[in-house]
C-alpha cells in the first residue's frame, strides 16, 4: 500500500506528464483529497468509491479532485506501479471529463451515466 505522501509524489509526477493544453481554464489544478468518497448509490455489499472527479463550480472554478482514501479501498493492494498506473489512468479520465466540458461533448459522461446502469442492475462491479 503507498501511504498518502507517496500518492502526492505520484500525483504531481503524473500530472507533469501531461500537456500543458490539458490546464486550460483548469484553474484550480489537481488535488490529492485525503478522504473516502463513497457513492451516492452505493449498494450494500458492493460499495462504490469516487476515485477522482472533475468539478466545474461558478464559485470555487474548475479543478480535478483525486480521492486517496477511495483509492486506497480499492487499490490498497497493489505494488507502488501498479498504483502509480492506476493513478495515472484516473487522472486521464477525469482530465477527459474536464477537456469534454471545454468542447461541449458528453461522451465520457454517457458511459460513466451507462457504467452506473450497469451497477445498479448488477451487470457490472
Amino acid at each position: 500500500m503507498i501511504t498518502f505522501d507517496e500518492a502526492a509524489v505520484m500525483l504531481d509526477s503524473l500530472a507533469e506528464e501531461f500537456p500543458e493544453e490539458f490546464y486550460s481554464g483548469l484553474n484550480g489544478g489537481v488535488y490529492l483529497k485525503p478522504e473516502v468518497k463513497r457513492h451516492p448509490e452505493s449498494v450494500p455489499g458492493q460499495p462504490l468509491y469516487i476515485l477522482g472527479e472533475f468539478v466545474s463550480r461558478h464559485d470555487l472554478g474548475k479543478f480535478i479532485n483525486i480521492y486517496y482514501g477511495s483509492f486506497i479501498k480499492v487499490y490498497g493492494h497493489c505494488t507502488p506501479d501498479e498504483a502509480e498506473a492506476e493513478l495515472r489512468r484516473i487522472l486521464a479520465h477525469e482530465f477527459t471529463h474536464h477537456l469534454e466540458f471545454l468542447a461541449g461533448e458528453r461522451g465520457l459522461e454517457i458511459k460513466d451515466a451507462d457504467d452506473m446502469a450497469r451497477y445498479r442492475n448488477g451487470t457490472i462491479q
